[in-house]
C-alpha cells in the first residue's frame, strides 16, 4: 500500500507541537512581565494631587519627621493622612498667600477634607499593619522608597504579593535598628545580613507566609 502522507509531515507535526508549547510558554511569560510592569502596578508613576505636596521639600529639605504628619503610624494599622490643621500649623505664617495653597486654606475654613489621591493603594482583600512593621525595624523607605527625593509622591514598589513575600521570607535583608526606622537617608551597612540576623533575634521576629496572614 502506498504511503498516504509525505515524510515531511512528521517534521511539520513535531515543529507544530514544539511551536505550540513555546507559544504558550512565551504567552505566559509575557503576561507575567506585563503584570509586573509599571503600566499595571503604577510603580514609579507620580500622581497628581489637589495640592502638589513635595516630600522632597518637606522631608529632605526641611527635615520634617514622618510622624509629624503620619501620626498614627506607630500605633495603628494605618499611617494616617494629616488633617488640614497640621498643614496650617506652618502655612498660617509661611506662604500664607500662595495661590497653590488655596485648597489647603479653603479646607481649613470650610472644615472639609482635601480629597487626596491614594498613592499606595492596597486592594481591600490585603491586610497590612503599619505599626507591626515599623515597631519591628522596617523602615519607611523600605516600602515607600526615598520619599525625601520625590517632588511628587509616587509608588515605589509593585505592592504585589511576591514583593511582600520576599521580605517575609528574608527579613534579615531589610531590617534596620528601630532608631533608624524614620530616617529617610538611612543606608544599609556592608554587614546588613549579619545585622539583620541579629535584629531578627533581638526583636523576636517571626514573619509568617501563610495566606491568612494578609488575606483575612
Amino acid at each position: 500500500m502506498s504511503q498516504i502522507f509525505h515524510h515531511s509531515t512528521n517534521t511539520l507535526s513535531k515543529v507544530s507541537i514544539f511551536g505550540a508549547v513555546f507559544a504558550v510558554g512565551g504567552g505566559l511569560w509575557l503576561t507575567a512581565e506585563i503584570s509586573r510592569s509599571p503600566y499595571v502596578t503604577q510603580a514609579g508613576v507620580a500622581r497628581e494631587q489637589p495640592v502638589p505636596f513635595s516630600h522632597q521639600h518637606h522631608v529632605g529639605g526641611l527635615g520634617i519627621d514622618c510622624r509629624y504628619c503620619h501620626s498614627s503610624v506607630e500605633t495603628s494599622s494605618y499611617a494616617g493622612i494629616p488633617p488640614t490643621k497640621t498643614c496650617m500649623n506652618c502655612h498660617a505664617q509661611i506662604w500664607s498667600d500662595s495661590p497653590t495653597l488655596e485648597p489647603v486654606r479653603e479646607s481649613f475654613r470650610s472644615d472639609r477634607s482635601i480629597e487626596w489621591t491614594r498613592v499606595n493603594d492596597l486592594p481591600e482583600f490585603a491586610y497590612f499593619n503599619h505599626s507591626a512593621h515599623v515597631n519591628k525595624g522596617v523602615g519607611c523607605t523600605t516600602c515607600h522608597g526615598r520619599v525625601d527625593r520625590m517632588p511628587l509622591m509616587m509608588q515605589h514598589a509593585s505592592l504585589q504579593m511576591e514583593w511582600c513575600l520576599e521580605c517575609h521570607r528574608h527579613p534579615e535583608r531589610y531590617l534596620r535598628p528601630k532608631g533608624e526606622v524614620f530616617n529617610a537617608a538611612y543606608q544599609p551597612p556592608a554587614d546588613q545580613l549579619e545585622l539583620g540576623r541579629r535584629l531578627v533575634k533581638e526583636y523576636d521576629i517571626h514573619p509568617r507566609t501563610s495566606c491568612s496572614t494578609c488575606h483575612r
